[in-house]
């Protein structure tokens, strides 16, 4: 480390800062929001920060008390989606995507339960989303928080991958398949 500063330093005549350069191994390390993780060989993947960073974006977007209409917080959510996954395509572990993919829409079902406020409101429109009427009548009247019931089996089902494509969300899964 202390000759490489050197060469830097007196002879590209560049400053080092010493508390962002190391010398350590690759997976041990963070580079432009991305770091490393050895399998079989050596593979790039998005940084935990940066995972973080995406994620603190997306709950600023979908705040449940931020009264926005479905159609203009997908679209926000779909600006700041594209330009990160453009950014971060370079990584070899799509599994990361999934699981990002699957948090938003937990996020967006957590925002459409709360628009849709009163329990008679919340059991017609699942019924009419296809859950049975029984089941959306125990879901309608739920105590449960909004967090709490966008993870279960009948608004995951009423409010699908499907559901979430054809009101214009973009899956970081389909954006991290093409080409780079």
């Amino acid at each position: 480390m202390d000759s490489i500063c050197v060469f830097v330093e007196k002879r590209l005549k560049l400053k080092v800062n010493k508390d962002k350069s190391a010398v350590d191994r690759p997976e041990n390390r963070k580079f432009l929001g991305f770091s490393f993780i050895r399998l079989k060989t050596l593979l790039i993947r998005v940084a935990p920060q940066s995972i973080r960073r995406f994620k603190d974006k997306i709950r600023r977007l979908t705040k449940r008390s931020w009264s926005i209409s479905m159609e203009r917080r997908i679209n926000e959510i779909n600006k700041y989606i594209r330009g990160w996954m453009n950014y971060f395509k370079l990584s070899e572990l799509p599994n990361d995507s999934v699981k990002l993919d699957s948090w938003i829409r937990r996020r967006l079902r957590m925002c459409v339960w709360k628009q849709w406020k009163n329990p008679k409101t919340r059991i017609r429109k699942l019924i009419g989303l296809g859950v049975y009427p029984d089941r959306a009548r125990k879901m309608g009247g739920s105590r449960k928080g909004c967090w709490t019931l966008s993870r279960t089996t009948q608004l995951n089902l009423a409010l699908n991958n499907a559901y979430w494509r054809d009101q214009g969300l973009i899956c970081l899964v389909d954006i991290h398949k093409l080409p780079r």
